[in-house]
């Protein structure tokens, strides 16, 4: 406390002396303590491992080296991993005020001011409690404390290394900061920009590239309404650059990413700028190509305006608003606390983890996890899958409050505080630092960030369980040809099944007409609107919409050798451990004005989809012969949209070399670089990635009428992809790591030394298979046989196949107009009962809305 100098938690016979020369005593730490740097991350308000924060009675402990912050049960942990002993103690106490306190006065502070960036609950930020930042060096193992500030005896680098801890932002903040999105600048092209009179308009719906067809980062040049793809990402996700290519054939220098347009702006790119910027005449440029976003009217955090608010009655059925809801706690009973526009990460991982699944993978193997966590666990993904099931299972910061009688006592002496649920941030900085869009501040799509989720969960589980493996389900396609009559069947991954809403099938068709007719007399008469009536739609009429034949686009027939008019019909070749169901409520009008289809589907409670069992080919049926259409290369820009079918070009062996040294099959690579027209390792990794599910991903290349083009490379050549670098190799054995083992790591990281060594770390299981193969000393001396023994990936996708009958686990709900906007709640099944989630606050559900929701988990049960 504040006069003591220095003192010491540990009972030892030192009996803690006061040191005379505090220089003299941290001279043997002082190479270890660090000043933050402009580019340093200081995390002073959240553990790594835990939610602990200086408000927690244990308080919050910041290594002066890597400046990441431990709570009291796993700050023992980092300095037995890494050997670093000096660390920044942070706690804020919560007292109430001594009788005959002024009622009005502000909370007395240490020092003269609350130094921690630290929220708190409005009950104990108010005249009845005072506040009290408290900071001291602790340095480990025995415990030494050195109360702050002490400028006088500390030397002069560990003053102003702490005084760069207490000052530090929050690296959240930072990371706000450095988004992309903020502080733009008007470009110099907005205000001249030429537009071609050309008669493109932009339909709200079923865009692709003119160029490779991808459906995904798809940019509109404001110059000529053509529709490109964006550049591809470290992370795997983008496009070919088809827009960039695009600019320097013509120089067109603005374009408009399709998919992120509000009535607020949108995200512009200048191409000559190199830069993001604003366009303030968007809103023309957009009309131009008959795109007109200034009808739809919403604020900032995505809930309607005072004045208008046509879906009060949803916010108020969703929520359960005027009900008495009991309020629950406990382990799984865990709320998390709103950051803005996050509702729709909070309720995909509520969701997530009440599946034993995922509970049994990262919280049950919670102690492993952090055991073998990297140096920085804020960047591992089942670090901060770890963190968080904990915190939602623990029960740990879900507390009921404390009794009357009970609160007099704890005041005597300080208050302590009852966790109202957790908070993401450090989960979602991680989760989404490779997506423009989940790490912006704006709402979002939880369908979209299911999968992102399931993505980053699968590339994360090499060597070890993979929970994502009770969504997986493969779908069987079956495309005729409407001329020939000939088919083809083939399988594809999903997770999701989409439903779409069969609105001529509302069962209420007449309420609605009549409705309608109010609203528009009410409107005319400038009256209150009368009660909203929804469209009751069965779920069995969706149901039959998804079996139902859809058209092909662009399909091209093997039989014919053309383009013909093809149909699709879709069926389910496994069932999933966990169906997720998502009901396709959201669409454009043909005014390019986003909205969301206000209806009411009647799911089942028990579901049952055996009948939409995939059968295969069927007898009497002709398969389409397996010829691949020829590759359409687009000529110049003034004839770019004429086809020019050329022959199969010859395949850059070094292109298949660069890519298969990252790990991926041989006969893939060879594949994503013929289907890319040996363009490069760039675009061919693009195909790799948008195929890797694909049931013959690794199978041999087939080109008709090019033998020569699938001809097998040497055993030598394939032995030589297979192996990483030999002198690598052979400095990671030199640790004492299995030969096998190392190459199963340089494989899963590219090569990259550093993050093998953090691989081998976290999947230590491998390391046990490895030791259980034994190799000769030939086998050891014989890069061929290595390299094929380490190829032991499992083909196919793995999936948890049985019966199609299900019951409903669990449903989010979207209240908005918009996935841009609004907001989500979840409901889950838990003992027996329907819960709500709706942010910090989990209740007994009432009246769960189960015909009003967005995404539905529904869990197989026995027929």
């Amino acid at each position: 406390m504040p006069g003591r100098r220095a003192a010491a938690l540990s009972g030892s016979s030192r009996n803690v002396k006061m040191a005379a020369d505090l220089g003299e005593l941290l001279v043997p730490y002082m190479p270890t303590i660090r000043v933050p740097k402009s580019g340093d991350r200081v995390y002073k308000t959240e553990c790594a491992f835990s939610y602990d924060s200086p408000l927690s009675e244990g308080g919050l402990y910041v290594c002066m080296s890597t400046f990441l912050g431990f709570g009291r049960e796993h700050v023992e942990r980092h300095y037995r991993k890494t050997g670093q002993s000096v660390y920044m103690h942070l706690k804020r106490h919560v007292r109430q005020k001594e009788t005959g306190a002024s009622g009005g006065a502000l909370p007395r502070r240490i020092n003269g001011k609350l130094f921690l960036d630290l929220e708190i609950d409005a009950d104990f930020n108010s005249d009845d409690y005072e506040l009290e930042d408290e900071a001291k060096l602790v340095i480990f193992p025995d415990h030494f404390e050195i109360a702050l500030p002490n400028i006088e005896e500390l030397p002069a680098l560990v003053t102003i290394a702490c005084d760069a801890v207490l000052n530090s932002k929050s690296p959240y903040r930072k990371l706000e900061q450095e988004s992309w999105e903020e502080e733009l600048q008007v470009s110099k092209f907005a205000n001249n920009l030429v537009q071609i009179d050309n008669g493109v308009r932009i339909p709200p719906s079923g865009w692709k590239c003119a160029k490779c067809e991808l459906r995904e980062n798809l940019w509109l040049n404001l110059t000529d309404g053509s529709i490109m793809c964006g550049k591809w990402f470290c992370s795997g996700s983008g496009g070919n650059g088809h827009a960039l290519e695009h600019h320097k054939q013509l120089g067109y220098p603005l374009a408009v990413k399709l998919g992120t347009i509000t009535p607020d702006g949108a995200d512009v790119y200048s191409f000559d700028e190199e830069e993001a910027v604003l366009d303030p005449h968007l809103a023309k440029h957009l009309a131009h190509f008959g795109i007109d976003m200034l009808q739809m009217h919403g604020t900032e955090n995505g809930v309607m305006d005072n004045e208008v608010k046509p879906r009060v009655s949803e916010w108020e059925i969703i929520q359960e608003t005027g009900l008495k809801l009991k309020p629950m706690f406990g382990s799984g009973y865990t709320g998390i606390r709103n950051q803005g526009n996050s509702s729709y990460l909070s309720t995909v991982m509520q969701v997530i983890f009440s599946i034993p699944e995922f509970q049994r993978a990262y919280v049950g193997n919670l102690t492993r996890i952090f055991d073998y966590a990297p140096l920085d666990p804020t960047h591992d993904f089942s670090t901060q899958m770890a963190k968080l099931g904990h915190g939602l299972l623990s029960g740990l910061y879900s507390k009921p409050p404390v009794k009357c009688e009970l609160i007099e006592q704890v005041m005597t002496e300080e208050h302590k505080l009852q966790p109202k649920g957790i908070t993401t941030r450090m989960f979602k900085a991680f989760i989404s630092r490779w997506h423009t869009e989940f790490s912006s501040n704006r709402q979002q799509d939880a369908q979209e960030f299911f999968l992102h989720l399931i993505g980053l969960a699968e590339r994360n589980s090499i060597g070890s369980e993979n929970p994502t493996d009770v969504f997986r389900f493969l779908v069987e396609e079956r495309t005729q040809c409407c001329q020939s009559r000939k088919v083809r069947y083939t399988e594809r991954v999903d997770y999701i099944m989409q439903l779409p809403v069969a609105m001529e099938a509302a069962i209420n068709k007449d309420d609605l007409i009549a409705y309608e007719l109010k609203r528009r007399e009410a409107e005319s008469s400038k009256r209150p609107p009368p009660e909203i009536v929804r469209a009751r739609i069965p779920f069995s009429a969706c149901l039959q919409a998804f079996t139902e034949p859809e058209n092909v686009d662009d399909f091209w027939s093997s039989a014919l050798q053309a383009k013909s008019a093809g149909v699709m019909t879709s069926r389910f070749a496994s069932f999933p451990e966990y169906l997720v169901i998502q009901i396709k409520k959201f669409t454009f009008g043909l005014d390019w004005v986003p909205k969301k289809l206000d209806v009411a589907v009647e799911m089942p409670d028990v579901l049952d989809v055996n009948h939409l069992r995939a059968k295969g080919l069927q007898p009497g049926e002709e398969e389409l012969p397996n010829i691949a259409p020829p590759i359409v290369i687009p000529d110049d820009p003034k004839d770019r949209f004429r086809n020019h079918f050329m022959e199969a070009p010859d395949i850059d062996e070094s292109s298949v070399m660069q890519l298969a040294e990252m790990g991926f099959p041989l006969e893939a690579c060879r594949k994503a670089v013929y289907y890319t027209g040996s363009m490069g390792a760039e675009l061919a990794f693009n195909w790799i990635i948008a195929h890797m599910e694909d049931p013959d991903f690794a199978e041999p290349l087939n080109i008709p009428g090019c033998a020569a083009a699938s001809a097998q490379p040497s055993y030598e050549l394939q032995a030589q992809i297979n192996l990483p670098p030999e002198e690598i190799v052979a400095l990671i054995t030199s640790m004492g790591f299995q030969r096998k083992h190392a190459i199963q790591a340089l494989r899963a990281t590219n090569n990259n030394l550093e993050r093998a060594l953090d691989w081998i770390f976290s999947h230590p299981e491998c390391e046990d298979e490895a030791d259980n193969t034994s190799q000769s000393v030939d086998d050891e001396n014989n890069p061929q046989s290595n390299g094929i023994l380490t190829d032991n990936e499992p083909e196919g996708p793995r999936v948890k196949d049985g019966n199609g009958r299900y019951e409903l686990l669990a449903f989010i709900s979207h209240i908005g107009t918009s996935t841009m906007s609004g907001h989500y709640v979840c409901h889950i099944k838990k003992e027996g009962r329907w819960v709500i989630y709706n942010d910090h606050k989990v209740s007994a559900s009432e009246r769960p809305p189960k015909d009003l929701g967005y995404l539905y988990f529904y869990h197989r049960i026995a027929c």
